[in-house]
């Protein structure tokens, strides 16, 4: 059979476009077929022309085709007339690909006539699919980011299915950025994102919400047992350094677990209980899991206020540092003084640590805070120390600040900025802080006393630090905890403990310092056992700066005096 005077007319203008072009008689045999078309499906226009239209038909589709074929020759009209449709076709190789073909159907003295013109929309169905993943994938670590997330969880609750939910940050990743930059900090999240699908498995589905925050959902199962077991394996997880670029980075995470549908049967509201109870972990000191409670959740919002109005007094200068001196109890020598932290509240007057410490430690601003009260203290210790003497200022830490890698940095800045001797300054930490991460613990103090800062274990003997632990940590100070010195006249338990504890600090050539003396008796009776330093209301009450420094100057002052200097 020839082609039809149009055709040919056609066929040399057709060769030349760049559009693909195919036409097949009544038998569905080609019959013509142009450069790009045998091009794009991996032909010789030798090896088309009389064979089957089928040739580029996948074979699931070849029935559908046939019938539609059939039905067009006997007169119906195309199932979607001239409008393009978008199929799979298959190449000569086998391999399939996407086109999009608009079909075309005549009539003429030699018969029924098909033809079609076809596009290879490869590109385009994969821009879609990367527009896709782009509005359901976060960018930088390729997991569902929270639109997509938020939207999974949301049919699965809809659906009546049980869940747990799993939230978690990264603690220190903040200055993990401001320490090696934010390409360092993006690497790190990628780090992340690859090793959290890799321990969980495919029964898990994790997704990156936001900075450094994650969410792990497990699908039907809303078991507290089972979200703990995953949630102490994430913990262990992040025991194991992240190694990029020739660094180790040593990060930890913070947890917050809920259950659906106890804790919430919407998303928002699973979210937002995971979310109080990740905030209940941090408050803990991270490196740790809880599950919600309903108390949280009045509790957290109270929380957030205050640190709210914490972070505007920091602004606004409303935090002073107090000192409370330090004595040899033998001669009431000023030795030293504690660094405490007080509010000038605007409308509630002058605010005590118990009034907003337990919300300051639950927030990243409590590293802020901490930052500062270094400063405010190697401050002070210049001041103090102007007249050739060495009066060691005492800071406490709080949790985050231990925990942060830039640590060592931020005490080394602050001491060359008011030109301290590193001896003037000594760092206070907590049993439980330290026993979180025993490993990590021990690299931190060992840098701080390695470039001469002071140590000291406070409140001593009220958490769960073995006394092995004296000696293992690099120690400069023990402060044996106001509980055990309130009724150490009356009650043999406690002057056991202290006379116990005022030997081994000895023995170890550690300083020891008994915290709450407030009597004579009292300090009769440490002096008695050989405690060589002491603080307390008996010695003075916390001083503003200005009469800190005082003090210092007028050697004769002594208790009563001191008294009263710290209400004035």
């Amino acid at each position: 059979m020839g082609f039809p005077e149009g055709i040919r007319i056609a066929s040399h203008f057709a060769s030349t476009m760049q559009l693909a072009l195919v036409a097949a008689d009544s038998e569905g045999r080609i019959r013509f077929a142009n450069k790009a078309f045998c091009e794009m499906f991996g032909y010789d226009v030798a090896q088309l022309l009389g064979e089957s239209l089928l040739v580029i038909i996948p074979q699931r589709l070849r029935g559908a085709h046939v019938a539609g074929m059939a039905n067009i020759a006997a007169g119906s009209r195309p199932g979607r007339g001239a409008k393009p449709v978008e199929v799979s076709a298959l190449k000569s190789d086998g391999s399939e690909f996407p086109i999009e073909i608009t079909l075309a159907t005549w009539k003429d003295s030699d018969g029924f006539w098909a033809g079609a013109t076809i596009r290879d929309i490869s590109e385009r169905r994969e821009r879609d699919a990367r527009l896709m993943r782009l509005a359901s994938h976060d960018t930088l670590t390729g997991l569902q980011n929270r639109h997509e997330f938020m939207s999974g969880l949301n049919q699965m609750l809809a659906a009546g299915s049980a869940c747990s939910l799993i939230l978690l940050d990264l603690d220190g990743f903040k200055e993990v950025n401001d320490t090696h930059g934010h390409v360092m900090g993006d690497s790190l999240l990628q780090a992340v994102g690859v090793r959290l699908p890799y321990l969980l498995g495919d029964d898990a589905t994790v997704a990156r919400l936001g900075g450094d925050e994650f969410a792990i959902l497990l699908a039907n199962c809303a078991n507290a047992s089972t979200a703990e077991t995953e949630a102490s394996r994430i913990l262990q997880a992040f025991r194991k350094p992240f190694s990029l670029g020739g660094l180790e980075l040593e990060l930890s995470t913070s947890i917050g677990i809920a259950l659906s549908p106890v804790h919430g049967s919407e998303a928002e509201e699973l979210v937002a209980s995971a979310d109080f109870a990740l905030y209940r972990a941090k408050a803990h000191g991270g490196r740790c899991y809880r599950i919600f409670e309903p108390s949280m959740r009045s509790e957290s919002q109270a929380h957030r206020i205050m640190r709210d109005d914490l972070r505007r007094a920091l602004r606004n200068g409303e935090l002073e540092l107090y000192y409370q001196p330090q004595v040899e109890l033998t001669s009431h020598k000023v030795v030293g003084f504690e660094a405490l932290i007080r509010w000038n509240h605007p409308e509630r007057g002058l605010l005590l640590p118990g009034d907003f410490l337990p919300s300051l430690e639950q927030s990243s601003l409590a590293k802020e805070i901490g930052w500062w009260t270094i400063d405010e203290a190697c401050r002070f210790a210049a001041a103090v120390n102007g007249g050739g003497t060495e009066y060691k200022i005492a800071v406490n830490l709080f949790a985050q600040q231990f925990r942060a890698p830039n640590l060592l940095n931020k005490v080394e800045e602050a001491l060359a900025r008011h030109r301290i001797a590193p001896g003037c300054l000594e760092l206070e930490v907590t049993e439980e802080v330290t026993l979180n991460d025993y490993e990590a613990s021990l690299e931190t103090l060992a840098a701080i006393r390695e470039i001469g800062v002071g140590v000291g274990f406070d409140d001593f003997g009220t958490g769960y630090a073995s006394l092995s632990s004296l000696q293992k940590y690099p120690l400069t100070t023990l402060k044996i905890d106001r509980c055990f010195i309130r009724d150490i006249e009356t009650r043999t338990s406690d002057a056991a403990i202290t006379r116990a504890l005022v030997a081994m600090s000895r023995d170890m050539g550690l300083k020891t310092v008994a915290e709450g003396i407030e009597t004579k008796a009292q300090e009769a009776v440490l002096i008695e056992m050989g405690c060589p330093e002491g603080q307390g209301y008996l010695y003075g009450r916390p001083l503003r700066e200005q009469d800190a420094i005082a003090l210092v100057g007028d050697p004769d002052v002594q208790g009563e005096d001191r008294r009263m200097a710290g209400t004035q």
